[in-house]
């Protein structure tokens, strides 16, 4: 199959996924607060829990759903996360009570993985050589819907009402899963795999741990920050239309992404990716400097655009790597457990950041961040086995010892 209209048809798709989702976002505690919770700081718990919890069960099950992926197929899988995330999204419109928001919420946990499963299903069909380029504007998609999603969801909680933009969503993902069922089609195995223990998986992907302690550190790093730069914002900006420059401040990095990960995921394709996500992560390293030292919105500003173009060539990278390094057969587990690593780092940062901001100053956390960051940096260094592919590394392991 042609992996570049394998890639149209997912880019769009997954915009659809991450636009959706992102809708309910900038309005998820004011209906929170319709479902009965008015005071400041049970308001504050709650909107906190229910947006953490759907990461609780998706670090759980990514890995399960990657290993029925390698069995039975990804474009199963993707429909299963798509059409499941989008009934369970639809019912959160019905919810009279905060309880079962968070019920549904820790629910969607378990059906999701739309986006790994998608980066599993454009890796499988695209030649190795041209594996940067295309994962890294696969992430393009994703990004842009994250972008677009909170700007437009605003506005639609007021012309809908809460309750309307739930079943929005919900019907932009069963819209992307019915995409994915008509137009891309899954190159069809010559044979079955067997099932395998998980001794044995695990045999099989211990090259890969570098991996996925590589995504867990650098989200963890990039979540620090990201939940709180607004009101860092606030601290070195008293002029008109704070929301508005708040807002541009998370948006400036994720425009810069759009550039970067296309960008650097077609130099990895050439000079490798540990390389470039050592590269990467320095100089996102540096940008934080001028952040941390920010006493206006011009400097913040030019320092969230500059770590956004680093930090878009990373993801992408890493799934490269899984691509490579990962056997075969168990490819879909292999980036599946590699999106539990994200989420893991999703839910680590921000505590490390809340709790560091908390003890010391949320300048404090721009530097925590950069030693995560240099840290990561040097144990991919080491971890030059990276640059070996897994079949040289398989037909290592077969030579006779004697």
């Amino acid at each position: 199959m042609n992996w570049k209209r394998t890639l149209v048809i997912l880019w769009f798709s997954n915009f659809a996924v991450t636009a959706g989702m992102s809708l309910i976002l900038p309005f998820l505690p004011l209906y929170i607060e319709t479902l009965g919770v008015h005071q400041p700081q049970a308001l504050d718990r709650w909107s906190g829990s229910i947006y953490a919890i759907q990461f609780v069960t998706s670090v759980i099950f990514q890995p399960i759903w990657g290993a029925m992926a390698d069995r039975f197929g990804r474009k199963p899988m993707l429909l299963r996360a798509g059409i499941g995330m989008g009934i369970i999204t639809t019912l959160m419109g019905f919810v009279t009570s905060p309880f079962q928001l968070l019920g549904l919420r820790l629910i969607n946990g378990v059906f999701s993985g739309f986006i790994s499963m998608s980066v599993s299903l454009q890796a499988s069909t695209t030649p190795t050589e041209h594996s940067g380029r295309a994962l890294g504007t696969l992430q393009t998609g994703a990004i842009a819907g994250s972008l677009l999603g909170p700007l437009v969801g605003g506005f639609l909680s007021e012309t809908l009402g809460f309750k309307g933009v739930f079943y929005l969503t919900g019907a932009l993902l069963i819209l992307a899963s019915l995409i994915v069922f008509i137009f891309v089609h899954e190159p069809k195995r010559t044979e079955r795999p067997q099932p395998q223990s998980n001794r044995t998986r695990l045999h099989a992907l211990r090259p890969l741990l570098p991996v996925f302690i590589a995504s867990i550190t650098i989200q963890a790093g990039m979540m620090t920050i990201e939940p709180i730069v607004t009101l860092f914002a606030k601290t070195i900006y008293t002029g008109p239309h704070l929301a508005v420059m708040a807002g541009l401040v998370v948006a400036t990095s994720g425009f810069a992404n759009l550039i970067g990960a296309p960008t650097l995921g077609r130099i990895s394709d050439r000079i490798g990716q540990r390389r470039v996500l050592i590269v990467a992560l320095i100089m996102a390293m540096i940008t934080y400097i001028p952040q941390a030292l920010a006493t206006n919105m011009t400097v913040l500003l030019i320092g969230r655009a500059l770590l956004g173009l680093f930090i878009g060539g990373m993801i992408p990278s890493l799934n490269v790597l899984v691509k490579k390094k990962a056997p075969e057969n168990l490819q879909a587990v292999a980036f599946g457990i590699n999106s539990s690593s994200v989420f893991l780092g999703n839910l680590i940062g921000p505590l490390i950041g809340s709790n560091v901001a908390a003890l010391y100053s949320i300048r404090s956390v721009f530097y925590v961040t950069m030693g995560m960051l240099f840290l990561n940096a040097i144990y991919l260094y080491v971890q030059r086995n990276l640059d070996q592919p897994a079949q040289e590394e398989l037909h290592t392991k077969e030579l006779p010892t004697s």
